[in-house]
């Protein structure tokens, strides 16, 4: 009887699991961490996953074939040279398991640089509020 319940919960442990596993990406979103694609560096392209059972999950090169029309893919980052010599750039990708499942985006390439950090001045430093109990 001991073993008979043990053989029980080992097969239900192994239902769940491939239950888990079975679940199937219906379909993908861009979430894009920025509005603007940086030159000379890494941009991370941020896929998400809308599963079948209703939860959203990250999607990366293991499950994704990106591409794009400018510059080169390493995993999930789109790498753009330091002069770039196009001002938009529009990224495609698919579902590995169903190509049918495909999204594109036009992203913009920055063009201003970014400004100088402010220097820090230890005497501007701001004060520190002291709360009630001290």
């Amino acid at each position: 009887m001991k073993e008979m319940r043990k053989f029980f919960i080992t097969i239900l442990f192994l239902g769940g699991f491939v239950a888990a596993k079975a679940q199937s990406v219906e379909s993908i979103h861009f979430n894009l961490y920025t509005d603007s694609l940086k030159k000379g560096t890494h941009n991370y392209i941020n896929i998400d996953g809308k599963m079948s059972d209703g939860s959203w999950r990250p999607l990366t090169n293991k499950e994704l074939k990106f591409s794009s029309d400018y510059g080169s893919f390493d995993g999930n980052s789109l790498v753009l040279p330091e002069n770039p010599t196009v001002k938009k750039v529009t990224v495609t990708v698919s579902l590995k398991s169903n190509p049918q499942k495909t999204k594109e985006i036009t992203i913009w390439i920055k063009q201003k640089p970014d400004p100088d950090l402010p220097k820090y001045d230890p005497d501007v430093s701001p004060k520190r509020k002291r709360g009630p109990f001290f």
